[in-house]
């Protein structure tokens, strides 16, 4: 019996002169990249060269978008509008679309990131908003989205091919929902508790919340963080340890839908 999930991580979050991450490296380890837009992190060279080595080592490519909140790394909630939403959204996957094309690829899928990614989990106005954009950027790409999530919810009623994605190293709530960052136990920093909980996710289509409630979930893809400590550690002992469940790791848009069968 084999399953077969995608992992994905958030990248091209340099900008100027911080260097954030060690994309380079953990290219080697992933399936999906989702590129920053230059909103909540990166830069218009950061985005060219995060985009020419993600095609160089055949990794899929997705827009990263967030809110407009640098000093902030796009992790704070912002009160904006649902034309707000929709008009930043279209603007950044425009910019990265234009990078990816002039190196000779091809846009896959778009990512929200950090609090716009929470704030649509929820807000049904805010992910229709947001899956408005991407069907009218082009309606070929594929929306990621918290699994069971608002934003999952609205990509398939605007008739996209959505992912649902599951975290590797985040902690849920009994309602489906992330653990916010602020409270301390939101993070998994234990790499064998973090496989553990994947592992799980993807066999068996639940999740342990932090109040002991299982919750069901559905693991298409698997985001794993880049920003961390020990994040290139990390990214390199997943796929083996996936892969030693009998987990296929392979790029969600060469599998034919629904995603996550067991053959």
């Amino acid at each position: 019996m084999t399953y077969k999930v995608d992992l994905n991580c958030d990248m091209g979050e340099s900008f100027g002169a911080y260097t954030i991450g060690n994309d380079e490296e953990i290219l080697k380890t992933i399936t999906s990249a989702n590129i920053a837009c230059g909103f909540h992190a990166g830069d218009p060279t950061t985005m060219r060269k995060t985009v020419r080595m993600a095609l160089e080592k055949n990794v899929a490519i997705g827009a990263h978008p967030g809110l407009q909140d640098l000093s902030g790394f796009g992790r704070r909630e912002m009160a904006i509008s649902t034309e707000e939403t929709f008009d930043l959204v279209m603007y950044q996957i425009g910019a990265l679309s234009a990078f990816v094309r002039a190196e000779g690829g091809r846009l896959q899928h778009v990512k929200p990131h950090g609090a716009l990614y929470n704030m649509a989990a929820k807000s049904r106005e805010l992910a229709e908003s947001i899956a408005e954009a991407v069907y009218k950027v082009n309606p070929e790409l594929m929306l990621f989205g918290l699994a069971g999530s608002e934003l999952v919810k609205a990509g398939e009623r605007m008739g996209l091919k959505v992912a649902n994605e599951v975290f590797a190293d985040r902690t849920y709530q009994s309602d489906g929902t992330l653990t916010p960052r602020r409270e301390p136990n939101a993070l998994i920093t234990n790499h064998e508790a973090a496989i553990h909980q994947i592992v799980r996710m993807v066999k068996e289509g639940n999740v342990t919340a932090t109040d002991g409630t299982v919750v069901a979930i559905k693991a298409d893809t698997i985001c794993i963080h880049g920003d961390g400590k020990t994040a290139l550690e990390f990214a390199k002992v997943i796929p083996v340890a996936l892969r030693s469940e009998g987990i296929e790791v392979q790029r969600i848009g060469k599998c034919v839908s629904p995603y996550n069968l067991k053959e």
